[in-house]
């Protein structure tokens, strides 16, 4: 079975995601590099390990959100769609059966809030897992007297961490903002149509959507 450092260790995966964190530093985008796929691999596997899915479905989650941005390196428009085009000859090449590459981009093909849907269950965590990952780490604008919205509520997360219950059936992102840099009201001015995808993902999975900001529940 194709594994994730399979899919790590193939030098095109690694040059793709590597030029598209590259183009999107060009055009200002926040980073995307190998810490944020590895972060968003590692949480997507935890969520379904914690909900007792499959350990088959768990590797595909990490391998979906491991090779979730590759298409950045085409365009940030659409990137999610062109990713899994990118992706399936790749996973075709490495062995994966034609049933599990479905699943895989599939997953990376609706992860985006413009158009994403939780249509599997890796689909659904690795829409959770990419949309948690808010924090001053991703900003590479080091002026913040230019920051923009997206900077500042970047920058302003000082912790985010997703949390999965499996006897309540819940999964919270639980955030500390500094509201000096961003009020909470800024977030959800940006935010709000990713934790709406973030709500439909975790029904899928058959849990509750938790907000925590600042130790306060929002929803």
């Amino acid at each position: 079975m194709v594994t994730l450092e399979d899919v790590k260790r193939h030098t095109v995966v690694d040059s793709f995601i590597r030029k598209g964190n590259e183009f999107l530093g060009v055009m200002g985008y926040t980073e995307h590099s190998y810490r944020h796929i590895n972060l968003v691999s590692n949480i997507a596997k935890d969520i379904l390990e914690k909900l007792n899915y499959p350990k088959r479905e768990a590797e595909l989650a990490a391998i979906a959100g491991y090779m979730h941005d590759m298409g950045n390196v085409v365009s940030r428009n659409d990137h999610g769609i062109s990713g899994a085009q990118i992706g399936y000859p790749i996973l075709l090449e490495l062995g994966m059966p034609p049933d599990e590459i479905a699943i895989v981009i599939s997953a990376i093909a609706n992860h985006e809030e413009q158009y994403g849907q939780p249509v599997n269950s890796v689909a659904a965590a690795l829409i959770i897992a990419d949309k948690s990952d808010v924090h001053r780490a991703r900003v590479r604008n080091t002026d913040f007297a230019t920051f923009d919205i997206h900077d500042r509520v970047n920058y302003a997360v000082e912790r985010a961490f997703v949390a999965v219950d499996e006897e309540r059936r819940t999964v919270t992102m639980d955030l500390s903002i500094d509201i000096n840099i961003c009020p909470v009201m800024e977030y959800f001015e940006i935010f709000m149509t990713r934790m709406m995808l973030c709500r439909r993902a975790a029904n899928f999975l058959k849990c509750n959507f938790e907000l925590i900001v600042n130790e306060s529940r929002l929803l």
